[in-house]
């Protein structure tokens, strides 16, 4: 969007809904959103078995309990994540500092790669568990679905929040290069400050500037040019 800094538009414009959700950092938040809900969803309802002989209920995932609980912690938070920057997106325009901006996008592209890390560590940690899981442990390969489903969609999402680091990243430039906006910048309608220029007294003025009052000797030499006639 243009005509503001760090991709937005001038602070107090109008929100677009239409305009909003077709822009691509929308696009794979949203997508980043599902792809979260699918993972811990899938291992929270059938990531959990127990054998015939078994009351207590295993980890699908090689019977480590650690890795349903990284699966459903990385999918719990990465999908209140996206929540809280879909609404910092929103705000975003409303943002009247430059600095302020600045920050935001900044943590934009901290975040966005931090969760593309821990999204590849969960990809590793189960597929790892899954491949050395023991078949006697599932005879009936229950769930074996659901734990293919939040491995692979925790595959994706490592690219998912990978884009939104390097879109982050490419708004940043954006806001560094532009020479349209300095980072002491501040949305006209927030400037309290007076309209015009304060009026500046004698005694501000510089002395040698102010008016100098001719020389005496002018007027003298102006008034021999004269000569009263005598009647």
């Amino acid at each position: 969007m243009e005509g503001g800094a760090y991709g937005a538009g001038k602070a107090g414009g109008a929100f677009d809904p239409q305009t909003f959700i077709r822009q691509p950092h929308t696009i794979l938040r949203m997508v980043s959103w599902v792809f979260s809900i699918v993972v811990f969803g899938c291992i929270i309802n059938e990531g959990y078995i127990n054998s015939s002989t078994e009351e207590e209920e295993h980890c699908i995932f090689n019977r480590n309990p650690s890795a349903c609980s990284y699966g459903v912690t990385v999918g719990v938070l990465a999908f209140l994540t996206c929540l809280l920057y879909l609404a910092v997106d929103i705000y975003f325009p409303q943002i009247s500092s430059v600095k302020d901006r600045k920050k935001t996008v900044i943590s934009d592209i901290a975040v966005s790669a931090l969760w593309a890390f821990f999204w590849f560590v969960g990809f590793c940690f189960l597929a790892n568990q899954w491949q050395v899981s023991n078949p006697n442990d599932n005879p009936m390969n229950e769930g074996a679905d659901a734990a293919r489903a939040a491995i692979t969609f925790s595959f994706f999402s490592i690219f998912t929040w990978a884009g939104q680091a390097v879109l982050a990243y490419q708004q940043y430039r954006l806001g560094s290069d532009s020479a349209l906006f300095s980072q002491d910048y501040m949305d006209p309608s927030q400037d309290q400050g007076p309209p015009y220029p304060p009026y500046a007294s004698n005694e501000d003025l510089d002395p040698s500037a102010g008016y100098q009052q001719p020389p005496t000797e002018a007027y003298d030499a102006g008034s021999h040019g004269y000569q009263t006639q005598d009647y």
